[in-house]
């Protein structure tokens, strides 16, 4: 049952209003699936508009009627929403064999490209592709396995750690090299995007200052220069805009004014040769600017259960552990510009878009512009408690491996070892609130 009243006697972040102004008050299977709150009615329209592209399925090319053409060549979802569904957040295989979809390898080499960031895999690019349209070889097959490895709490109760292994079959251009270097990226939940683009770069940053972890510095490709990183699991994009249109291009292979050209690399030349859509970029202007809306002000839904006392408990014992230490609670985001709806507004994302440490344990051994293999950025937890209701799973950190949060939080390691110590030595019940809390974002 949702509880949106009074936070009866909690502390004073007990506001429902996790993303200010813009939150909507649902906790249904639809509540990632709205407009800001305050959006004005004149962008209302694109909002949709771009919802249309967003669950659009992508067709080979030349096709009829054009603009719904240019899938591919290789791709590893027909549509965004293939991956993110309702907004939401995919997920990883579950038994052996399982194809993956929500799921992706990024791929690449020791070394820098000319922008700083990970150097491309010559032959495969810069994520597999396990998918490609007729007469274009897909990359190849990956699959996942896992190990069990148990522990237990201060208290007894055992529990247990999956630790996942990838591997990659049927390659069609040759072995990897022996450096190759993996990190599996498992798609997250769109919401309160924009709110974290109009944070202020001195917030940011001061956070940094305070509490520790480090920003990422990224490439901007509409400013042409270094800058930022807020997004991403290492904050390895700048911007929701470059964010959304670097995932048509690498997930679906649709280009866009920003992203012009297919990922072909060289050694795949029926890539390179199939027929292109009539439609150049794949993305028309209308699109894109409607997507920008889209991917900016889907809203975040309210917090729940605001007269629960093992919630409201819950969130003292998260504080106590050093969580928040990270996953800041409460900010103020800044003027983005031509955006009215997000700036100025007092949040609550449970984040501060930082890297931070997280240990050998959940290291990818990828570095990715400043981070380095062993670091992660601060997920936003708001949202995080209906993702079960949307999603129909509670697959969580950047590869899916945790089954719920409990497991999420053991393990962290690293920056996040003494926040993770705390959690487990405390007894069953206090455990029980401090998920409640988490249930209730």
């Amino acid at each position: 049952m949702i509880a949106f009243g009074g936070c009866g006697g909690g502390l004073p972040s007990a506001d429902p209003n996790l993303g200010g102004d813009t939150t909507v008050f649902d906790d249904g299977s639809e509540s990632y699936n709205y407009p800001a709150r305050n959006l004005p009615l004149d962008q209302r329209a694109p909002f949709q508009i771009g919802d249309g592209v967003f669950n659009r399925n992508w067709i080979t090319a030349p096709a009829t009627p054009q603009g719904d053409d240019g899938l591919g060549p290789t791709f590893n979802a027909l549509s965004c929403s293939s991956c993110h569904p309702n907004n939401g957040r995919g997920a990883p295989p579950t038994m052996d064999g399982e194809s993956f979809l929500g799921l992706l390898l990024r791929l690449s080499v020791p070394g820098m490209d000319e922008h700083g960031g990970p150097m491309p895999e010559p032959s495969y690019g810069d994520q597999l592709n396990q998918h490609a349209i007729l007469g274009v070889p897909p990359e190849g097959t990956p699959s996942v396995s896992y190990s069990e490895t148990p522990g237990a709490y201060a208290d007894g109760e055992a529990y247990s750690l999956r630790t996942p292994s990838y591997s990659i079959a049927s390659l069609n251009f040759g072995p990897m090299p022996p450096d190759l270097l993996v990190s599996p990226r498992v798609a997250p939940v769109q919401v309160g995007l924009g709110l974290l683009e109009a944070v202020s770069e001195s917030t940011i940053l001061g956070f940094a200052a305070a509490n520790g972890g480090h920003p990422n510095h990224v490439w901007d490709f509409t400013l042409q220069q270094s800058a930022l990183g807020r997004f991403g699991w290492k904050a390895n994009q700048p911007t929701v805009e470059q964010q959304t249109f670097g995932a048509f291009r690498g997930d679906i292979g649709i280009t866009s004014a920003l992203f012009p050209t297919k990922n072909c690399p060289a050694v795949q030349t029926a890539c390179a040769a199939a027929p292109p859509s009539k439609t150049q970029p794949n993305l028309l202007p209308i699109e894109s600017s409607a997507m920008a809306v889209h991917a900016l002000t889907i809203a975040v839904p309210a917090r729940r259960d605001l007269d629960d006392q093992h919630a409201l408990h819950g969130e003292q014992l998260f504080a106590q552990a050093g969580c928040t230490s990270c996953h800041i609670p409460k900010m103020v985001t800044g003027t983005l510009d031509g955006w009215p709806s997000l700036s100025n507004q007092t949040i609550w994302p449970f984040t501060d878009l930082l890297l931070h440490d997280m240990g050998p344990g959940l290291a990818d051994g990828r570095p990715d512009f400043e981070a380095s293999g062993s670091d992660w950025r601060t997920p936003p937890l708001w949202g995080i408690g209906l993702i079960e209701t949307i999603n129909d799973h509670t697959f969580l950190l950047h590869d899916g491996r945790a089954r719920g949060f409990a497991e999420a939080i053991l393990w962290h390691g690293g920056d996040a070892a003494k926040a993770k110590d705390a959690f487990r030595t405390l007894g069953k019940n206090d455990r029980a609130d401090l998920l409640a809390f988490l249930h209730s974002l």
